[in-house]
């Protein structure tokens, strides 16, 4: 075990970062990916029961599975940060325990909004943004979703903590296997079983738990941090650490999610298409958003861990590359969302009305990829270097912002285009702000050659 660690340690600390960060990136990213997968192939399939409600649904729905993805970010990359800088330091022992501390709670958690979620399901629904019309499927569906809350929460930590040891491959693999199988899931329990919209959820749920299983095992391999109850240290010292690493995860993605649940409210007048539009619109954004996440995970980890041991000049290059690759990415989706909309649409729905609206929702969305890619970016860069506030606030007053934003503007000629420009106008602020800050940070090292230290340290 200490010799396969040792080897980790060199290859995040010695490898050229040319080679490194992209061989760190891409698991990252595919994993990104297959967990959007996961509800663009309920979407897809939901889709074709030819029903602007069920689509809706679906969409209302993703909301809350939104949030508790941004919970289990939050205890995965909170813990994860800790763990990567112990290792840089070599302190397996403090990497251990904050490993079991990190999974025990996210599982907690889970738990609690199952209960919760399942006790006020239908105030629950008409929070999300559920209409009348949407609300018997938005029920059917919330319902087995929310059985599956705790190893959702739980299976993130392990994915996020398998990053940051350097091992995201085993992360890849375990979230992938469980894609693969919702997608064949998916058609069985709808039409065969005839399960409908409910159908989708149980493919999810039992997908996401069969990934759970593997990633659970991935811990116990490959030089990798085993879960162990008996390492469970509920102490303030290690919450304090995870709030400090998964706060600005939380506040872009959890704040996000509200946003969004808010947006959904604003875009009730407009009727089911306009939610079904959304909701579609949303999914195929998502590529190029979880494509920004993963190399925002893979330069966390890389940072954290170099952070630890010092390397200020690996942190500058790592950081550099990573911002090219991102560039270039958005650039490709910015030319996609906005020449070709309308052929994307199509592939989750074939109704002219809800193909129009998307339309003009994934045009508006394609003006902010490149900042929004580069704040995703540089926010990872802020964990792995213990700093999280400038990520946070910038998150908090963004999304804040988009609320009265979108009233504003759909209030005027705009209408709905203006709900959709209150996402885009805040997501390309937050991501000039966060870059431009972390630039200001990044060069105020090098101009001193010190990193600084991060709070909390013992």
């Amino acid at each position: 075990m200490d010799e396969q660690q040792q080897k980790k340690y060199v290859q995040m600390t010695q490898t050229p970062v040319s080679r490194l960060i992209p061989r760190l990136a891409l698991p990252c990213i595919i994993s990104m990916l297959v967990t959007a997968f996961y509800n663009m192939a309920d979407t897809f399939f939901v889709g074709m029961l030819k029903s602007n409600a069920a689509t809706g649904a679906v969409g209302v729905v993703f909301s809350l599975m939104a949030i508790i993805q941004a919970i289990g970010f939050f205890f995965g990359q909170g813990s994860g940060n800790f763990i990567s800088r112990a290792i840089g330091q070599k302190n397996y022992e403090e990497s251990s325990d904050m490993a079991s501390t990190g999974f025990f709670s996210a599982l907690a958690a889970g738990v609690l909004i199952c209960a919760l979620g399942l006790i006020f399901l239908k105030p629950l629904a008409y929070l999300l943004g559920s209409t009348d019309t949407i609300l018997p499927y938005t029920k059917a569906y919330l319902r087995v979703i929310l059985l599956g809350a705790p190893w959702m929460t739980s299976s993130l930590v392990l994915n996020n903590q398998l990053r940051f040891q350097g091992s995201a491959a085993y992360a890849m693999v375990g979230i992938t296997v469980g894609a693969v199988l919702n997608i064949g899931l998916d058609p069985l329990l709808i039409f065969v079983f005839d399960l409908g919209i409910a159908g989708a959820a149980w493919a999810t749920i039992i997908s996401q738990f069969v990934s759970f299983c593997l990633l659970l095992v991935g811990c116990g391999r490959g030089g990798n941090i085993r879960i162990d109850f008996a390492h469970l240290r509920m102490k303030p010292y290690y919450y304090l650490w995870i709030f400090k690493g998964g706060l600005p995860s939380l506040a872009r993605q959890g704040l996000a999610s509200v946003a969004t649940i808010c947006l959904n409210q604003a875009a009730r007048p407009f009727g089911d298409a306009a939610i079904a539009a959304q909701k579609v619109g949303t999914q195929i954004e998502s590529i190029s958003y979880t494509t920004a996440e993963g190399f925002a995970t893979a330069v966390n980890a890389f940072i954290a861990q170099n952070f630890g041991a010092r390397r200020l000049d690996r942190i500058c290059r790592g950081y550099w590359t990573a911002v090219g690759m991102i560039v270039a990415w958005s650039c490709f989706t910015t030319v996609m969302l906005v020449v070709f909309p309308a052929p994307l649409v199509r592939v989750f729905i074939q109704k002219e009305e809800v193909v129009r609206t998307g339309v003009s929702y994934l045009r508006i969305m394609g003006y902010s990829q490149i900042l929004m890619c580069l704040e995703i970016t540089s926010s990872g860069a802020f964990q792995g270097l213990g700093r999280p506030m400038p990520p946070t606030l910038a998150g908090v007053i963004g999304n804040a912002a988009r609320i009265p934003m979108a009233i504003l503007l759909s209030a005027t000629v705009l209408g709905l285009d203006g709900v959709w420009w209150s996402i885009s106008i805040s997501s390309i602020a937050k991501g000039l702000v966060v870059f431009a800050w972390f630039v200001v940070v990044l060069h105020r090292c090098t101009r001193d050659g010190d990193l600084g230290a991060p709070r909390f340290i013992r």
